[in-house]
């Protein structure tokens, strides 16, 4: 057991069915003017999400303005038009009300609310720049109506540079949410096909964060229960969207994988799919994880599979019962039989407008834009080892 990590978690979690409404009165809210980022999208306003968080704000004597232009892939030209208008409005925190994508840019937002330059000064990777943040940022309360992205406890933001298809994380202590509302009856409205996609977010951070080098007892914990709770709750959320018990389930196994991203790190599954969505700006990203999992998880399995084990018991496998060279293995089976469970076992990379030809172009694109994540990877992959696991997608 290694037992040399370090453990930082400065946000505040207000976790629970009903937990809205403590805008309202909250005594811990780190502003009195909120620049309120949403999706382009209507839900928010359609579910009249939008219009609570403003009322209960203004019953809190907080003010409050919209920046309403976010897109499924984030773009740093929105990151970058958000921060004028919470500079022009004097916002003194932002509210990222939504999925992860709405939250990432409420991130992002205010880091570029303070300081100077372009945001791309300051991304690690790829063609960032890698500056340091001089000024921090606002404040960040962060109210997420999806499991799946555990965006509420972590400081990883995803941005694409439009440009140069660089899609890349970053974060920073200063991106944490200083406050997170996790509200699980806010989470009934996500469609069935929607909720199987960042639940599987979820479950992926929380497996290869099990996985990385960089696994520690508190994200290992975590990670394992995450994993247990979306393997036996997702199912039933995907077809029982009402049920509030299953929905507060998933909630937590996101938050808990928040955790995981924070404590530990994720490997280069996500690259992989950032590559791609990078090129392909449509595809959501939790399918694009799901498309490329089985085929990725495998290829590991093959070239160090010492963890493997653990994850497919907490899914439900007899692996004890199997040869030792089968139990890594195990997983991958455990892996078809959830996403066969959620109704996406026909999802491949094709299905979704991505050529086989593509491949070498990915690959490469992962491994510049976010090879970092191939360093924590428990096996050495390389650009040919990368497109066999893509090519295996089609």
């Amino acid at each position: 057991m290694k037992l040399n990590f370090n453990y930082f978690m400065p946000t505040k979690i207000l976790f629970g069915a009903g937990k809205l409404n403590q805008l309202a009165n909250a005594r811990y809210l780190p502003g009195k003017k909120a620049l309120i980022v949403i999706s382009s999208g209507s839900s928010m306003k359609r579910y009249g999400y939008l219009d609570r968080v403003i009322g209960y704000l203004r019953d809190n004597g907080v003010q409050s303005t919209v920046f309403d232009r976010i897109l499924a892939n984030p773009v740093v030209e929105h990151v970058t038009e958000g921060a004028a208008l919470a500079k022009q409005e004097g916002c003194d925190f932002v509210i990222g009300l939504g999925g992860g994508s709405s939250i990432d840019s409420a991130k992002s937002i205010a880091v570029m609310a303070k300081n100077p330059g372009e945001y791309w000064d300051y991304v690690r990777g790829g063609s960032g720049k890698g500056k340091r943040l001089s000024e921090g940022a606002l404040p960040i309360v962060a109210i997420p109506t999806t499991a799946g992205t555990g965006t509420e406890s972590d400081p990883w933001t995803i941005i694409t540079k439009t440009d140069t298809k660089d899609k890349i994380g970053w974060g920073a202590d200063c991106t944490y949410p200083t406050l997170s509302i996790v509200d699980s009856e806010l989470m009934t409205s996500v469609p069935p096909h929607l909720t199987a996609y960042q639940g599987m977010d979820a479950f992926f951070h929380a497996v290869e964060g099990y996985l990385s080098i960089l696994n520690n007892p508190a994200s290992d914990m975590y990670a394992l229960d995450a994993i247990g709770l979306i393997t036996e709750y997702l199912p039933i959320a995907v077809k029982e969207g009402s049920n509030i018990e299953a929905r507060s389930a998933l909630a937590w196994a996101s938050t808990q994988a928040g955790f995981v991203e924070s404590l530990s790190t994720l490997i280069s599954h996500h690259s992989l799919e950032h590559a791609i969505s990078a090129y392909h700006p449509d595809i959501p990203h939790g399918a694009g994880l799901i498309a490329t999992s089985v085929s990725y998880f495998n290829y590991l399995a093959q070239r160090n599979g010492a963890r493997f084990p653990d994850i497919a018991r907490k899914m439900g496998e007899d692996v004890d019962a199997l040869p030792e060279l089968e139990k890594p293995f195990a997983f991958v089976k455990a892996l078809k039989k959830l996403i066969n469970n959620i109704g996406i076992e026909k999802s491949n990379l094709a299905s979704f407008g991505v050529k086989k030809e593509e491949a070498p172009a990915i690959a490469q694109n992962s491994i510049e834009t976010m090879g970092g994540l191939y360093q924590y990877t428990p096996a050495k992959l390389d650009k040919e080892d990368v497109v066999k696991i893509l090519e295996a997608c089609f």
